[in-house]
């Protein structure tokens, strides 16, 4: 899973073939480390998502929606002043390293023309992307500021000439002549047994990933001469002119390349028609769930510290609970006492009388020595008083923190199942909840649910799936009409789903319930229950948690929940 040099060559020739000569419509910083830069380009926008990510950097175009902050960091309204409407003049990668070069000319405040370069660096932690005055090599601004103390190398802070890291050692393999000395050099190392194949590669060629190294270790092995491994590898470089971008496994590893792998192995897919259709699918997933994480990351804390607090309060209860049902054998002991009060001896620990609840049996009783017979008969029923009345409060009390701890770990499962843009909202409905603090310095507006999200059965009939509890009402409540058909997995948290439709086909049910399903705690699970019933069934009892309703007449199906079918649903047929 490298994005390393030699995909990125390729990567760039895909660039350049989409956006030299386009025009900036719109940049967006929807993630911390993280650039949206829409291009128009070949009469249509593209997203040209520009990561610094540590563990996901990388260079691409986009088609996974986004959400967008409510305020724009620095970095972006920097971006905004210098690069709206610029064009691209090139997009060039720095030899074969995992730098990359776009050129782009703007006019500034006076209208005179500007040449400004924006810079990614696709390096692991050391990730950034710079935007650069061509003219002065000055940073004008950079997505992450890092202080002298911490690179003594080059100052990364705005204002600062920009350095350009030092690059890795090695031959372009898509720019340099090798010659004959070159190949016999590389031919040595490989047939020496201290070393390593795949990192004599690494060391040889500039770029490489571990997997590229190994590609080639794999190509070579069969070559029995300098002219036939310089052949081998020649040809192998070569292929990367005609993309055919490939996902597999090497290594039990999942991984990715331009080109089809020969140490690829298992579900070898090479279904994409473009590199950064192929990256979307790629990271998509663990993308979306590292971005999800970043922005929930309090959130989640606090949800996690609550649902612990919650869980003890009902350890703590159940034991109570426990302890007061005993209080029938209380009242029997003190009714005994009272009974044979003459037969109980001053300051006794303890006494056994006939139990006349069960036919005489003796039964011995505690006593306190310090109090008198009646006095410990009168414990007994104070007691009972005592057990009796927290029986009814903690049966109550039981029932609302179990309610409590349901609703809490629903909402964690919404996050769990969610995506970025759906934070905002779950993060409003736990501040109305009193689950986490508003944030007094931000000013109170007013609260915009997100829509619930829109898919499409094979028929073409309309879905809709709500994300968090206040899209579920929003959706279930407000815009579905009674005649619809509503969804939901059966005693597991998960999405309100609609169907737009009064009477669906049973094929239209069961994707339906499918996404219910997807969207659900249960995702990762088969078999899963799900209930369906017309919304005119449905109701929200009054004071009742977001998300929270009852019905009946329901029916419920069992279905195995597919990532892919809901990728297909997304896209209208």
């Amino acid at each position: 899973m490298s994005f390393d040099g030699t995909f990125l060559h390729a990567m760039t020739a895909e660039l350049a073939t989409t956006f030299v000569g386009g025009r900036v419509v719109k940049i967006q910083q929807p993630y911390p480390l993280e650039i949206i830069v829409t291009i128009r380009s070949q009469r249509h926008n593209y997203p040209l998502l520009l990561s610094a990510n540590p563990s996901l950097a990388r260079a691409q175009i986009t088609e996974i929606p986004y959400a967008n902050p409510k305020t724009a960091p620095n970095f972006v309204m920097t971006m905004r002043k210098y690069l709206e409407n610029a064009s691209v003049e090139a997009i060039e990668q720095v030899e074969n390293d995992r730098i990359l070069k776009i050129s782009l000319r703007s006019r500034d405040e006076l209208g005179d023309q500007e040449d400004l370069l924006l810079v990614v660096e696709m390096m692991g932690r050391h990730s950034n992307i710079f935007l650069i005055e061509k003219a002065t090599n000055r940073i004008i601004e950079l997505i992450k500021h890092v202080s002298p103390d911490q690179n003594r190398y080059r100052l990364l802070m705005p204002g600062a000439q920009y350095v350009q890291p030092e690059l890795a050692s090695g031959f372009d393999p898509f720019a340099d002549e090798l010659t004959a000395a070159d190949w016999n050099q590389v031919w040595l190392q490989l047939h020496d047994l201290k070393n390593k194949p795949a990192r004599v590669w690494q060391t040889f060629f500039q770029g490489l990933g571990t997997d590229t190294a190994l590609e080639l270790v794999e190509r070579t092995k069969a070559a029995r001469s300098v002219e036939e491994l310089t052949t081998m590898v020649t040809d192998f470089w070569q292929s990367f002119a005609q993309v055919q971008p490939t996902i597999g496994e090497q290594n039990q590893k999942l991984q990715f390349a331009a080109i089809p792998y020969q140490t690829f192995t298992g579900n070898v897919n090479h279904n994409f028609t473009t590199l950064s259709g192929m990256l979307d699918r790629f990271f998509g997933q663990k993308a979306e769930s590292d971005r999800k994480h970043q922005l929930a990351s309090n959130l989640l804390q606090r949800l996690n510290t609550v649902i612990k607090r919650n869980q003890k309060k009902l350890k703590k209860l159940q034991q109570t609970l426990k302890s007061a049902q005993n209080a029938d054998e209380v009242r029997i002991k003190g009714e005994i006492l009272m009974t044979y009060l003459r037969e109980v001896p001053e300051h006794a620990t303890k006494v056994t009388l006939p139990n006349f609840y069960d036919d005489n049996q003796p039964l011995t009783i505690a006593l306190s020595p310090a109090l008198t017979p009646a006095k410990n008969a009168q414990k007994y029923f104070t007691r009972y008083q005592k057990d009796k009345n927290a029986l009814i409060y903690v049966k109550t009390q039981i029932e609302e923190t179990q309610a409590e701890l349901d609703y809490l770990t629903g909402v964690l499962a919404q996050v769990e199942v969610g995506e970025p843009k759906d934070i905002e909202d779950i993060r409003v409905e736990l501040e109305q909840q009193g689950v986490i603090r508003a944030d007094k310095k931000k000013k109170k507006q007013r609260v915009k649910i997100n829509p619930a999200e829109q898919f499409y059965a094979s028929d073409g009939t309309s879905i809709l799936v709500g994300k968090n509890n206040l899209q579920n009402d929003q959706l279930t409540l407000k815009k579905a009409r009674k005649t619809d058909l509503w969804l939901h997995t059966k005693n597991i948290p998960g999405s309100h789903v609609i169907i737009q439709a009064a009477e669906p086909s049973d094929e239209t049910i069961l994707e339906a319930a499918k996404l219910a399903a997807y969207f659900s705690k249960a995702r990762e699970s088969s078999q899963v229950p799900v209930d369906y019933v017309k919304v005119k069934q449905i109701h929200k009892p009054n004071g009742a948690k977001p998300g929270f309703v009852i019905f009946t007449g329901q029916k419920t199906l069992y279905v195995t929940p597919e990532r892919e079918l809901v990728e297909q649903m997304r896209q209208k047929k």
